[in-house]
């Protein structure tokens, strides 16, 4: 089951660069900002469940698809972008067994513990 879902990860994540690729941006600001939202870890610093809930709230795919949606619907090419970035980056994160964060550490996630 871990390869299915490190799969269908994968597929994301190249859905999420597919959809990229149909915006009206240079390829830098994918590869520039595809690690900005680990700038959520810094929640860290003050503890666990503040670093889990600012980490949570950044690498949701539901918060991604509806910020992409808002630029399409919006013609706001840049909320799309920032929709892009999540999702992609959500997605390679659940590749390699970073999941959503539990409140008891970093290392404990929805996929299991690191």
């Amino acid at each position: 089951m871990q390869k299915t879902l490190k799969l269908e990860e994968l597929f994301m994540l190249i859905l999420g660069i597919f959809l990229f690729s149909q915006l009206d941006f240079s390829w830098w600001w994918f590869i520039g900002l595809f690690f900005a939202p680990d700038l959520s870890m810094i929640g860290y610093a003050i503890n666990p469940t503040i670093g889990a809930y600012f980490y949570n709230f950044w690498h949701h795919k539901g918060l991604a698809i509806v910020l992409y949606l808002a630029g399409i619907l919006f013609s706001t090419p840049w909320l799309s972008l920032v929709g892009i970035i999540l999702f992609s980056h959500s997605s390679m994160d659940r590749i390699f067994g970073f999941g959503l964060k539990n409140k008891q550490g970093f290392k404990s996630t929805h996929l299991g513990e690191l």
